[in-house]
């Protein structure tokens, strides 16, 4: 019997090879297989794709739009004109 390591509820599933990564049934976490015998699990590594994902806006970037006129009157979202 094996048991999450985020919820401890009992997980009694047989796996074939360390490294395979499944969800809880309880509390819905993703589990890495890190022994087979006995079966344990750690909480699965983040994805470095999804990670990368939240932080792709860079806010040095970032323009300050002080001025009205930089506004384009008849685009509420546009970026401010060069001058």
């Amino acid at each position: 019997m094996s048991y999450c390591p985020e919820c401890e509820a009992e997980i009694d599933e047989e796996f074939d090879e360390i490294g395979e990564i499944i969800t809880c049934p309880q509390c819905g976490v993703e589990l890495e297989v890190i022994s087979l015998d006995p079966v344990e699990f750690d909480l699965a590594p983040i994805d470095e794709e999804e990670e990368g994902e939240e932080d792709e806006f860079d806010y040095e970037e970032e323009e300050e739009w002080d001025d009205e006129e930089d506004y384009d009157e008849d685009d509420e979202y546009s970026r401010p004109r060069d001058s």
